[in-house]
């Protein structure tokens, strides 16, 4: 498995598509095994999707995305959580423990979120 995420320095960025770079978590037996920063290669309708899919991400984790940009990646099955911020490594092992709280996109586009893989999807925000 692995987890992009929305990284801006050692923090969850709050837009995934302007964020300036990504942390690429690969995920063996509910542990990292590698972590990569990549810079965002651009912010153009459904190319980021495409890129991640043959990245072979399969979970992004981000302060924020709007709702045509959560349908793409679906369309990848590629799945999204949102309303996440505070610290990548520290977002990362909660989301592998299974205590990752998410809640509304804080890039403000209204939607709700979607958790990843094991977690069901949830229509409200969590208070933090």
């Amino acid at each position: 498995m692995k987890i992009a995420v929305a990284t801006d320095g050692p923090m969850v960025a709050a837009h995934f598509g302007r964020c300036p770079e990504y942390t690429i978590f690969t995920v063996d037996d509910g542990k990292v095994t590698n972590k990569v920063v990549i810079p965002n290669p651009g912010h153009e309708p459904g190319f980021l999707p495409e890129y991640l899919s043959k990245l072979g991400v399969s979970c992004i984790i981000a302060g924020g995305m709007g709702p045509r940009a959560q349908g793409l990646f679906a369309e990848k099955n590629i799945q999204t959580v949102t309303g996440v911020s505070g610290p990548v490594s520290e977002v990362v092992d909660s989301y592998l423990a299974g205590s990752l709280e998410a809640g509304e996109s804080l890039c403000e586009h209204g939607e709700r979120y979607q958790r990843c893989d094991r977690h069901e999807e949830h229509h409200g925000g969590h208070s933090r």
